[in-house]
């Protein structure tokens, strides 16, 4: 019984991400989603109340996809490098396939009231990085961290810009991956050599 209700909240959702990615919100009703989902009305508002809360539920749905891949992507690096360009590469890779819907999604008035920085374990992902670039590079765990928070963004920023820059995925994921790190490198040389106290010779 458990199964089946799944399989039809599945269905529900599928549904739904089909009809919204080729006619947009609007333009797609609860009984357009019925129809392709094969169910009667009724059934679709025992798992959904209403439209905004299916929309809410795919928006959640598309941001657990993302943070699980770049999570399993940082479990594999070897380097700092590695790891940066592979948590980019696995958004950037997400959002290029999947970005409109998310953008039309995060656009919708309902879903971006209940957004907040702390869902979708993003605080729990900025943690863990800033704990790395805190030893890698001997920060200050609270520069490291505001660093990561603000660098967070950028792989954000570069996945709405696939969608209307004229630039291919690579080179995107390049300028990203240069501009964390770059950023990074450059936090190491404020707090290692400009704000180090002087050295005199006696």
């Amino acid at each position: 019984m458990q199964q089946r209700s799944e399989e039809t909240r599945a269905n529900i959702i599928s549904s739904a991400i089909k009809l919204f990615s080729t006619r947009g919100f609007n333009a797609a009703s609860v009984g357009d989603i019925c129809k392709e989902a094969g169910i009667s009305k009724s059934l679709v508002y025992a798992y959904f109340p209403n439209l905004t809360e299916l929309l809410r539920e795919l928006y959640q749905r598309e941001m657990r996809h993302i943070r699980r891949a770049q999570a399993d992507a940082a479990n594999g690096a070897a380097t700092f490098e590695d790891l940066v360009r592979s948590i980019t590469h696995a958004y950037l890779s997400y959002m290029h396939e999947r970005g409109p819907l998310i953008e039309r999604l995060a656009a919708e008035p309902s879903v971006s009231e209940m957004r907040d920085p702390t869902e979708f374990s993003r605080n729990k992902a900025v943690d863990y990085l800033a704990e790395i670039i805190t030893h890698h590079f001997d920060l200050p765990p609270d520069i490291a961290r505001a660093a990561t928070d603000i660098s967070f963004g950028l792989p954000a920023s570069a996945g709405s810009y696939l969608h209307r820059g004229n630039l291919d995925l690579k080179t995107v994921e390049d300028l990203t991956v240069t501009m964390i790190i770059g950023t990074i490198i450059h936090l190491k040389d404020e707090y290692s050599v400009r704000r180090q106290p002087l050295r005199r010779q006696d």
